[in-house]
């Protein structure tokens, strides 16, 4: 391939859902070899649509209605099956939104990278850990990705990606969830890639320091006017007669946290993640988590939410023991502490629709007839500014920021008194982040929601939070001030 020619090229493309709804309007975008391309817009504009069409992927459901995608000088989506498999087998190597979830949970990190690479040794895995920042010196490629952090997962799944030697990487929202300084390290890796292996990347992202830092070219993509949710977001709900036990005094937390501990991994590669971590969260309060990536933060949410089984410590909730794994809770406990993930396409169920996805804890906890569950789906939507006719999309048919919102809205339909929040903002442009924030604040003032949200955006967290918990690099709770951005 000429280092001069584009290593592909999508002119004037358009894709739009059967009923005519438009993902992409007429992308124009030339990636060439060495290059890093940027493309940057507002949640929903079709940014992830457009990588994918460059891997000849176009969701179920859409169709082109405009424009060309030329590939490695092929025409991506019009290759038939066996050309396209072996096109991306070879030449490809495409990074979504949530690549830990394409980690297989039964491998390890070694064979991971191994599996597909075109040279197995252990030099070349090891070569692979350093060129992403990841330890060769601490048997990190002997775990499986349930003892990884996230940023951790997204840095072998970008390994394994390497290990295959593509000609055209294309990342999705790459640095999401990732602390300040590793979204700088990302960046320059992203253009050492570039300049040293030739390799013509293309990227996607909401944050334009990381843009300005690693990108030769740059695409900003605008959501068609058709299809702009609303930006009003509508009071919550009023809070119920009776308020739930112990919220009527503002300095009686609603979830305690005493001398926490945690470990990820089993055997040889067990390790401690979480420390004698202290939390009182206070009704009506957001308590943010920060700390560098790989420090605990996600374990810690897990563990409040009954996912993760404590090594050792307490939870109570309203001053009652809260058992600390799902199954041991009962059905008003699981009511009351609700989670929203930090990659909700893992989340979602692919079978249901936003509408189906929203009425099943509506179903599960409240008892409503079918008109009204139906009236709640609609309130619920545009409390997390999206329209109602996206009750009948599927997760699939929707951008990485639309999904995040709709995990929201899941959590909030079964009226919880504690939101657990794993980085809930990290795939939205900021004007969708502050929207999110703002809804948060309303239901905190409306209903004495307590939120737990773990971020990596400090002025975010210095904006919002009532109480801040950071964590060192060994899950051991640090002293930190009300904003630690200014630290």
């Amino acid at each position: 391939m000429s280092p001069t020619a584009p290593a592909a090229q999508a002119t004037g493309l358009s894709i739009a859902l059967a009923d005519g709804t438009p993902l992409l309007d007429n992308a124009t975008l030339s990636l060439r070899p060495g290059r890093v391309h940027a493309v940057t817009g507002p949640s929903g504009a079709g940014k992830t649509t457009l990588l994918r069409a460059l891997v000849g992927a176009v969701a179920p459901g859409a169709a082109v209605t405009g424009g060309t995608v030329t590939v490695l000088g092929h025409d991506i989506l019009a290759l038939p099956p066996e050309r396209l498999r072996r096109l991306r087998r070879e030449n490809l190597a495409y990074l979504g939104q949530d690549p830990g979830s394409g980690l297989n949970p039964r491998m390890r990190v070694d064979r991971l990278i191994t599996e597909t690479a075109a040279d197995r040794s252990r030099a070349t895995l090891l070569g692979l850990l350093a060129t992403v920042r990841l330890p060769t010196d601490q048997q990190l490629e002997r775990r499986r990705p349930a003892a990884l952090s996230g940023g951790q997962q997204r840095r072998v799944a970008l390994a394994r990606a390497l290990a295959r030697r593509p000609d055209i990487l294309l990342l999705d929202e790459p640095t999401a969830g990732l602390d300040a300084a590793l979204r700088d390290e990302i960046a320059d890796l992203v253009r050492e890639l570039a300049r040293q292996h030739g390799l013509a990347v293309v990227l996607s992202s909401h944050d334009p320091e990381f843009v300005a830092r690693c990108a030769d070219d740059t695409l900003a993509l605008r959501p068609a006017a058709t299809r702009a949710p609303a930006r009003g977001v509508p009071a919550p709900r009023p809070a119920p007669a009776q308020a739930p036990p112990g919220t009527h005094r503002a300095a009686e937390a609603v979830l305690t946290v005493r001398s926490l501990h945690a470990h990820v991994g089993t055997g040889r590669t067990r390790r401690q993640v979480l420390a004698e971590v202290d939390l009182d969260v206070l009704p009506g309060t957001l308590t943010a988590v920060v700390g560098p990536s790989g420090c605990g933060k996600t374990t810690l949410v897990r563990t409040l939410a009954g996912l993760h089984r404590a090594a050792a410590g307490t939870l109570t909730l309203h001053g009652h023991p809260l058992a600390d794994t799902l199954r041991r809770r009962d059905r008003d406990q699981l009511r009351r502490v609700q989670l929203v993930p930090q990659n909700p396409l893992g989340a979602l169920n692919p079978a249901r629709t936003t509408g189906a996805t929203l009425t099943r804890p509506l179903k599960l906890h409240h008892a409503l007839s079918a008109g009204q569950r139906a009236d709640r789906v609609a309130e619920l939507l545009a409390a997390v500014g999206l329209p109602e006719e996206f009750a009948a999309r599927y997760p699939h048919e929707l951008s990485g920021g639309q999904r995040q919102r709709v995990s929201i809205a899941r959590a909030l339909a079964a009226e919880p008194d504690v939101l657990l929040c794993d980085e809930v903002t990290s795939a939205l442009d900021a004007g969708t982040a502050d929207g999110i924030m703002t809804l948060l604040r309303d239901l905190r003032s409306a209903r004495g929601l307590a939120v737990v949200l773990v971020s990596h955006d400090l002025p975010l967290v210095s904006r919002h939070a009532d109480a801040v918990l950071t964590l060192d690099g060994r899950g051991r709770a640090v002293p930190a001030g009300r904003h630690p951005a200014a630290t």
